[in-house]
Parts: C-alpha cells; sequence; structure tokens
C-alpha cells in the first residue's frame, strides 16, 4: 500500500477552500490506488477544524517557528524534510499563487515531476493528468513517471462539499529550518492588499460584461450585489473600458473562481472568460444573445435584457428579505 500526501494551505488556521477541494481529489487518488491519505499542514500547533470530521488516515501537523508565515523557502526545506521522512507516491495540493511560487521550487529541489494546474485525472494502469491548454480549448493528457509525482488541481476541479466524513488521527514532526537562508521575503498577500479582491474566497459573485451598456448601470448592480451578499466580478472588456479594477476580471488574465453561485449579467462567455468560472458549483446566465457562449456552460439561461432583469429582481430580493 503506498501513501498519498495532500497539502493544506491555510490563513490563521481557516484552511483555504481551494485546498479543500484537492483534498476531494487526493480522496478519489487514495480510493482508486488503495494509498493512505495524510494531510499536511504547517506551522499550527493543532489540526484546523475543518479536517477534524473528514476522510483522512492522519492529520501531520509539521512544526517551525519559521513556518508560521509564508515563506517559499522555508516551505520547499520543510517539504523536501517531509518527502524524505514519509517517501509518498503523491504530493496533492491546490493550484493556488502560492503553490504556483513554491512547488516549482520544490519539484526542482527534489528532482521530481510537477504536473500543475490538473482538472482530473484517468486511471488505468498508470496515471494520466488532465491539463487545460490552449486557454481551456484542449485538453491534454500527461503520463506521470514511476515514484513521486507533484501535482496542483486547479480551483473547482473537484467540489468540497462531496468530501468523504471520517476520524483522522493527528501526528506532529518537528523540522529545523534554522539554517536555511532566508533570501526571499514575500510582501502582503494579495488579498489583504488596499482595494484588493480576492474573488477565489467568494461564496457568490455578480460578473459584469459588456452587456451592461454604460458605466452608469453598474450602480443597480453593486446594488444587487450587496443585496445578495456578492463579489462583483467581471469580464475583459469591463476591466479594458476602466469600469471597474482588474482585481474583478475573471478568466485566463484574471481569477479561476469556483463559487456556489455564479451569476452572469451580459456577459459573452469568450472562452477567456469561461475557463475562470466554468467550474462553478451554478451558473445562471442573463443575456439577450441566445446564442451567447455563456448558454453553454450555464445551468440556468434567461434571454433578456439585463437593464429590466436586475430592477425586478433586486425587487424581489427585498421584498423576500422583508417577509
Amino acid at each position: 500500500m503506498g501513501k498519498l500526501l495532500t497539502f493544506i494551505q491555510h490563513q490563521e488556521g481557516k484552511v483555504a477552500r481551494t485546498s479543500l477541494e484537492a483534498l476531494r481529489g487526493a480522496q478519489e487518488l487514495a480510493t482508486t490506488l488503495d494509498h493512505t491519505l495524510t494531510a499536511v499542514v504547517f506551522g499550527l500547533e493543532s489540526g484546523p477544524a475543518e479536517l477534524a470530521n473528514i476522510q483522512l488516515d492522519e492529520v501531520l501537523l509539521v512544526q517551525a517557528p519559521e513556518l508560521t508565515t509564508y515563506s517559499s523557502e522555508y516551505f520547499v526545506a520543510a517539504m523536501e524534510a517531509v518527502l524524505k521522512a514519509e517517501i509518498p507516491h503523491l504530493l496533492i495540493s491546490s493550484h493556488t499563487y502560492q503553490a504556483r511560487d513554491w512547488l516549482p521550487r520544490l519539484a526542482c529541489r527534489v528532482e521530481r515531476p510537477l504536473v500543475s494546474d490538473c482538472v482530473g485525472y484517468e486511471h488505468d494502469g498508470g496515471l494520466t493528468w488532465i491539463r487545460q491548454v490552449f486557454q481551456g480549448k484542449i485538453s491534454a493528457k500527461v503520463e506521470s513517471s514511476e515514484g513521486l509525482v507533484i501535482v496542483s488541481f486547479q480551483s473547482g476541479a473537484y467540489r468540497a462539499d462531496e468530501l468523504g466524513s471520517g476520524s483522522p488521527s493527528q501526528r506532529t514532526m518537528e523540522v529545523r529550518l534554522s539554517a536555511v537562508p532566508a533570501r526571499v521575503r514575500p510582501g502582503d498577500r494579495f488579498q489583504e492588499a488596499k482595494g484588493a479582491v480576492d474573488l477565489s474566497r467568494a461564496e457568490r459573485i455578480i460578473a459584469v460584461g459588456r452587456g451592461v451598456g454604460d458605466e452608469e448601470n453598474l450602480t443597480m448592480i453593486k446594488e444587487l450585489a450587496k443585496t445578495l451578499q456578492s463579489e462583483l466580478g467581471s469580464s475583459r472588456p469591463v476591466v479594458d473600458y476602466g469600469w471597474l479594477p482588474h482585481e474583478h476580471q475573471v478568466g485566463s488574465s484574471g481569477q479561476t473562481v469556483s463559487p456556489r453561485l455564479y451569476l452572469a449579467l451580459g456577459v459573452s462567455g469568450a472562452i477567456q472568460h469561461q475557463v475562470g468560472m466554468k467550474n462553478s458549483d451554478c451558473i445562471v446566465a442573463v443575456n439577450k444573445d441566445v446564442n451567447a457562449p455563456i448558454f453553454e456552460v450555464a445551468d440556468y439561461g434567461i434571454v433578456a435584457d439585463l437593464l429590466e432583469i436586475v430592477p425586478r429582481l433586486q425587487k424581489a430580493l427585498e421584498e423576500r428579505n422583508a417577509d
């Protein structure tokens, strides 16, 4: 029986939703391969509450004073020590900004392959990883070699609400990092920057496209977002027009999201936009063009003018909230 490790990214002990999504993929892999499954957590004295009732064999708490805040050099050195001690067949992670920084360094350090931003896998004697290329137009299949393989799963590739339940044990591993040179000093986290928006954490997103017609019409959409307690996203044209900052953009040149609800208003749904949101749990699209590509990935589609639909939806929500 082999061993599978899954890295759990957290902020002050709160597990990132993308890590829970990747953990679901790891659960499926562990079952398919008949491997044990261990969640690796850096810099905490006790396991995160989100992992207490999840199907895992154990939670491995890797401890060192240097791991309380993110540093690519410390993370690489710590995980290298874990890999030498545990000798896993697979290391699974979510494909976050942080993972993009330190996983390639780790792969180079341990001289093992990294297959990044995967959306799934196939198992037919061996493992084949599925990645999207050319902005999601093509799915590429990557066969992995024998030995350790490091894999990151794209946000939304798996659903966190489908996690299996269990009662994992907990183990502590101390690592010494005092000799590791601290040459890289990360700045503030992306979502902590003034005015920044981290859409990857949002449960609900209202995205607006060029169908909004005019910047002044964003006012009512912002009001709807407030009523729905949603974050505001956008397609690229809205950002290009200067109506919203780039941090609101969803797509291949923006953020990749997988909220429970994605309400697309006047978004045509070009492939560059779809690649960033098509893994959302529920997609609702409103567009005047019946042939808009967004309807190909939408769970619910409304062929109508958003300028007529939004005020009616706002009124209905206000009446419901008043009851």
